[in-house]
C-alpha cells in the first residue's frame, strides 16, 4: 500500500515522535510505501509547556518525513488536504492525542479523502483527553466524523470513542513495545554513566511530569518508614511540565533530599536505556491514563512495574505477574514497593514479563490497521 502517517515526527521529540517513526519503520520492512508528513509548527511556543520541542540529533535513518503542517493555519490544512487528495494514497493514519489537533486533522483528512481512493484511520492515544477544557467534546467530534476506522489501545479509550463512533470498523489493540532504545546497558555502566552510588538499588519515575501522573502520591509513598531503612533511592527521570514547586516543597516536606535523585530534564533517546537498566522497580502512580508509552519501555527492558487502577495501566501490566496494580494511595503504593524487596519479587515478575511482552509486537499492530483497513474497503462494497 502507499500509506501516509499524519503526526508528530523528527526534529519534534518524545513519546508521540518515537510512536510514528517506529510504525513507518515496521510498515516499510513490511515493503509498503510510506511517508510521515509532520509538522512545521505543532504548537505555538506559549502553548508549550516544556522547555523544547526539538532534538538536537541528526534525522532517522530510512524514512521519508516532511515537514509541511501548520497546526494552526487553516489555509495550510486546505494546501495540505489537497497535496495528499492528489498524492491519492490508500491510506491516511492520523495519530490522535489532544482535541487542539482536531481542526487541523479534520480538514485534512475531509479534503484528502474527497479523491475517494483514500481510507482514514485514525489510532486514538485518548479520545478524552487528562486535561479537559472547553470544546474538547466538540473538537473531537468533528475530526471523528470524518474518519473510515480507528484503532484503540485500551479498553477505556474504546469505550470513549463509542460516544463519537458507533457504526465505524474499530479494533482494539495494546500499545507496542517501545524497543526502539537500544538494548539494556550493564547495570554498572550505567550506574557509572548517570553518576549512581552502585550500593543502593533503584525505583524508576519517568517521563515528562503533570498533576496527571500523581508523582506527588509516589513522593508521599517513599516517605515511609519502611522505605526509608534499606539502601534505595527514587530516580525522577523528567522534565516537569508545570511549576516544580510543590513537588520540591514535597521533597523537602518529607526529608528526602537524600534519598530522591532528580533529573529534571528531557531524556535523550540514547540515554533511555541508562536509566531503565538501573532501575529495578518502574513506578506509574498515575491519577488518570489510557495507555503509557513508559510500561512499554520497561517491557522491552524487562523491568517489573507498579501501576495504579486507572485507565487501560491495569490492563497491560497483570497483577501479581508483571508487577503490581494498585489504588491510587501512598500507603497501597509502600506496600507494595516494600513487598518486592523484602520478597525478593524480580525473579519471578522478569520470567512473567519476557511471557508477557510477546503479545506486544508492531506487527500485531500493522495487522490490526490492515484488518480495519480491509473493513473499509468491505463497507464501501456494500454501500
Amino acid at each position: 500500500m502507499k500509506i501516509i502517517i499524519i503526526g508528530t515526527a523528527y526534529p519534534y521529540r518524545g513519546g508521540l515522535a518515537a510512536y510514528n517513526e517506529r510504525l513507518a519503520r515496521q510498515f516499510v520492512n513490511e515493503g509498503h510505501i510510506v511517508t510521515i508528513i509532520t509538522f512545521k509548527l505543532q504548537y505555538p511556543g506559549f502553548l508549550f509547556p516544556g522547555k523544547s520541542q526539538f532534538l538536537d540529533g541528526p534525522a532517522p535513518e530510512g524514512l521519508n518525513i516532511e515537514r509541511i503542517v501548520n497546526s494552526i493555519n487553516p489555509f495550510n490544512w486546505i494546501s495540505v488536504g489537497y497535496k495528499i487528495k492528489k498524492e491519492k494514497p490508500d491510506l491516511l493514519i492520523f495519530k490522535y492525542w489532544i482535541p487542539l489537533m482536531a481542526p487541523c486533522f479534520g480538514t485534512i483528512a475531509r479534503i484528502a479523502k474527497s479523491n475517494n481512493h483514500t481510507k482514514v484511520i485514525s489510532i486514538f492515544d485518548n479520545v478524552i483527553p487528562h486535561e479537559k477544557r472547553p470544546g474538547d467534546k466538540a473538537m473531537t467530534g468533528y475530526f471523528a466524523g470524518c474518519i473510515d476506522g480507528a484503532i484503540t489501545m485500551s479498553q477505556s479509550v474504546m469505550e470513549d470513542l463509542q460516544i463519537f463512533c458507533k457504526d465505524l470498523p474499530v479494533k482494539q489493540s495494546p500499545h507496542p513495545l517501545f524497543d526502539n532504545f537500544g538494548p539494556p546497558a550493564p547495570r554498572n555502566e550505567a550506574i557509572l554513566k548517570l553518576g549512581l552510588d552502585p550500593d543502593f538499588r533503584y525505583i524508576l519515575f519517568f517521563g515528562f511530569i503533570r498533576a496527571y501522573k500523581g508523582l506527588d502520591l509516589l513522593i508521599e509513598a517513599f516517605s515511609d518508614t519502611r522505605l526509608r531503612n534499606r539502601k534505595l533511592k527514587l530516580l525522577i527521570a523528567g522534565e516537569f511540565y508545570e511549576d516544580s514547586t510543590p513537588y520540591i516543597d514535597s521533597i523537602r516536606k518529607f526529608n528526602l533530599e537524600n534519598e530522591i535523585i532528580l533529573f529534571d530534564r528531557f531524556i535523550n533517546d540514547d540515554e533511555v536505556n541508562l536509566f531503565f537498566s538501573v532501575a529495578d522497580l518502574i513506578v506509574q502512580p498515575y491519577r488518570n491514563a489510557t495507555q503509557s508509552g513508559v510500561t512499554q519501555i520497561a517491557y522491552h527492558f524487562e523491568k517489573p512495574m507498579l501501576v495504579t487502577n486507572v485507565g487501560g495501566l491495569k490492563e497491560i501490566v497483570p497483577h501479581g505477574r508483571c508487577g503490581y496494580v494498585v489504588n491510587t494511595d501512598p500507603k497501597e503504593i509502600a506496600d507494595s514497593i516494600t513487598d518486592f524487596f523484602e520478597n525478593n519479587r524480580n525473579v519471578t515478575f522478569v520470567t512473567m514479563i519476557r511471557e508477557e511482552k510477546e503479545k506486544y509486537s508492531w506487527s500485531r499492530m500493522t495487522d490490526s490497521i490492515t484488518e480495519v483497513y480491509k473493513k473499509c474497503l468491505e463497507n464501501d462494497n456494500t454501500k
